[in-house]
C-alpha cells in the first residue's frame, strides 16, 4: 500500500517533542472498532460488514504525522460466549491488548444494551494505563443517551474522557487526534514513518476475499470458511502490463458448506472472484487474475493445527 497521511518531516523539527506510542481499540463484535481504525489512519487497514465477529486477527494500523506516531491495534470483538478455539484465540488476542498499550480506545455502540456482565468490563479492569470511551453512533440517538451510558460506563470502569461520534459518517477524526496524542509518551517512533502497517500484502488479500464472502453468503457459511493465500506472484502479461497472479483456497468444514460456495455449474464462486478481483485492483494498484479453490477441512475452528496455520 502506498502511504497517503504520512508527514516525512515527521522527526525531522527539533522544536516539537515527538510522541509515539501504542493505542489498542476494543470493544464488543460490530460496535465499529475497525470503521473507527481505518478512518483514523485514513486506509483500508480492515474489512468492514455489517455481520459480527468479521474482525479476526489483530490488525495493526500506523499513522504517523508532524510530531507524532501513533500505533493502532484493531482487535476481534470479544465473544462473550466462546463457542469454538477460534473464539477463544480471538478473546485472547483481545486480553493481551491491555498489557502492551499506552492508551486503550473502548468503542461501545449507544444503540446496544448495557449490561453488567459485558466480558469487556473485566478485561479493561485489568489495564493500568488511560482509557478512552468512544461512544459510537450518536447520530443514531438522542443526546441524552451519551451522557447516561457514560455515567455508567464510568461507575463500571476507569474511563479517562469521553467522545460520542459517527465512525462511519462523521469520525470526528482531528478532534479524536488531538486527544490520543495528548496520551501519548514522548520518545522516537516504532516504525519507519512511510510504513502503515506490520501485515503483508497476502494477508491483506485473504481479508479482501474473506470480506466478499461475507457480503455474498448468508447463515452459516460465512462463520464457516477460512480464505488462504497459497500462491502471489507479480509479473507481466504478454502484452507487458504488470500483473499480480493470486491463488487462494477457501477452506470450509462439510461438504454441503463447499457446494454453497462453488454454486450450480460454478457460479457462485465465479461471482466471489469477479467481485473479489475488483477489489484487489484497487488495492494492489495493478491487474489481477485470481484462482479461487473451495477444500473441506472438518471442524477446522476447533482444531488447534487449522487455527494455527489460519494465523489464530
Amino acid at each position: 500500500m502506498e502511504p497517503t497521511n504520512n508527514d516525512s518531516t515527521a522527526v525531522n523539527n527539533p522544536a516539537i517533542p515527538f510522541r509515539s506510542g501504542f493505542v489498542n481499540i476494543i470493544g464488543r463484535p460490530n460496535a465499529g472498532k475497525s470503521t473507527l481504525m481505518n478512518a483514523l489512519v485514513g486506509e483500508r487497514m480492515s474489512i468492514i460488514t455489517h455481520k459480527p465477529q468479521t474482525t479476526r486477527h489483530r490488525i495493526i494500523g500506523i499513522l504517523s504525522g508532524e510530531g507524532f506516531q501513533i500505533v493502532f491495534s484493531d482487535t476481534p470483538g470479544y465473544v462473550k460466549q466462546p463457542n469454538y478455539r477460534m473464539h477463544q484465540a480471538m478473546n485472547r488476542s483481545v486480553e493481551g491488548t491491555v498489557e502492551d498499550a499506552d492508551l486503550m480506545l473502548f468503542v461501545f455502540d449507544l444503540t446496544e444494551e448495557l449490561e453488567d456482565d459485558n466480558p469487556v468490563i473485566d478485561v479493561l479492569k485489568k489495564t493500568e494505563v488511560p482509557i478512552l470511551l468512544i461512544l459510537n453512533k450518536n447520530d443514531l440517538v438522542a443526546e441524552q443517551r451519551a451522557q447516561d451510558v457514560t455515567g455508567w460506563w464510568r461507575k463500571r470502569i476507569a474511563v479517562t474522557d469521553a467522545l460520542a461520534l459517527s465512525a462511519l459518517k462523521e469520525p470526528n477524526a482531528a478532534s479524536l487526534l488531538e486527544k490520543i496524542i495528548g496520551f501519548l509518551p514522548e520518545g522516537e517512533p516504532y516504525y519507519p514513518i512511510d510504513q502503515l502497517t506490520d501485515r503483508p500484502e497476502r494477508f491483506f488479500v485473504s481479508e479482501i476475499i474473506r470480506e466478499k464472502i461475507l457480503l455474498l453468503f448468508s447463515d452459516e457459511i460465512p462463520y464457516s470458511t477460512e480464505v488462504v493465500v497459497e500462491d502471489f506472484k507479480e509479473g507481466k502479461t504478454t502484452a507487458g502490463e504488470d500483473i499480480a497472479r493470486i491463488q487462494a483456497t477457501i477452506f470450509v468444514m462439510r461438504e454441503t458448506q463447499k457446494a454453497i460456495v462453488l454454486g450450480k455449474g460454478g457460479a457462485a464462486i465465479k461471482k466471489l472472484g469477479s467481485i473479489a478481483r475488483l477489489d484487489l485492483e484497487r488495492f494492489l494498484k495493478t491487474k489481477v487474475f485470481l484462482e479461487l479453490t473451495v477444500k473441506v477441512r472438518d471442524n477446522w475452528r476447533d482444531d488447534d493445527k487449522a487455527l494455527q496455520r489460519f494465523g489464530y
